[in-house]
């Protein structure tokens, strides 16, 4: 009787610019394992299916528990968590390959950068000025914290961006993770003092506009955040806002 196996078939790139390639893989069969447990093993025999070694395979990694969203990658298809996906649940030959909306670093490593770029664009942060005590700030209805709860659980993945057909070499769009983003912080009491600054940066190009409402990124989302929610309300705020600059009102 044959030796139950793992088969791997990984999309790998070596530098930014080489031309990508396929390495297939077979280790032993463990049940329960994750994708993460499974590279974590064809880097520690770093020996292709034909018995070849080759250089250990690249991808990112952090928290291990859906947390961080460093290890997105897309496996059999589809994007998502290589920590939390268990090989049990998927169809062998096991297919990895990285992220397409992000450049590659090497192999399964992609660099996301431009998730945090837009993060900075939009000002995703509550300002706080200078660095003595302020009291206690505004207080947030429960009803109203509950569910900016469940905006405040993006880990800035890129699953979102990778399922939107919106976001593409020929598209400046930002990606429906920092937009859900401006809601969150526009909610906010304190946040709510940039609400306006908030709104007209994604009311500019890239922004709110360019979304086409495929609603890819609110089913692919590993956290399940309403993301196509914050969208909708998003085109509200910045309707309103759009008519208080063209009457010069900021009531």
């Amino acid at each position: 009787m044959s030796e139950k196996v793992i088969h791997l078939i990984i999309k790998r790139q070596d530098t930014p610019d080489s031309p990508a390639y396929e390495q297939e893989f077979k280790i032993p069969y463990r049940e329960n394992l994750n994708v993460i447990a499974v590279l974590m093993e064809v880097r520690r025999l770093s020996v292709d299916v034909n018995g070849k070694s080759v250089p250990p395979v690249s991808w990112e990694m952090n928290c291990l528990e859906e947390v961080c969203g460093a290890c997105s990658m897309i496996i059999n298809g589809k994007p998502r968590q290589a920590c939390s996906t268990l090989i049990d649940t998927l169809e062998q030959p096991i297919r990895l390959a990285p992220l397409t909306k992000f450049p590659v670093i090497r192999d399964l490593h992609v660099n996301r950068q431009r998730m945090f770029d837009a993060l900075k664009r939009v000002k995703a942060w509550i300002p706080i000025d200078g660095t003595f005590s302020l009291g206690s700030g505004p207080r947030m209805p429960e009803y109203k914290r509950e569910w900016a709860y469940e905006l405040s659980r993006c880990m800035t993945c890129g699953v979102c961006l990778e399922s939107c057909p919106n976001v593409n070499d020929k598209s400046k769009f930002i990606g429906p993770q920092p937009l859900s983003q401006v809601r969150l912080f526009n909610t906010h009491p304190t946040g709510a003092m940039h609400k306006a600054e908030r709104l007209r940066t994604i009311m500019s190009e890239g922004g709110i506009a360019e979304c086409g409402n495929a609603q890819n990124c609110v089913k692919a989302c590993p956290k399940e955040i309403p993301l196509t929610t914050s969208i909708a309300a998003l085109n509200r705020a910045t309707t309103i806002q759009a008519f208080k600059d063209f009457f010069g009102s900021d009531s």
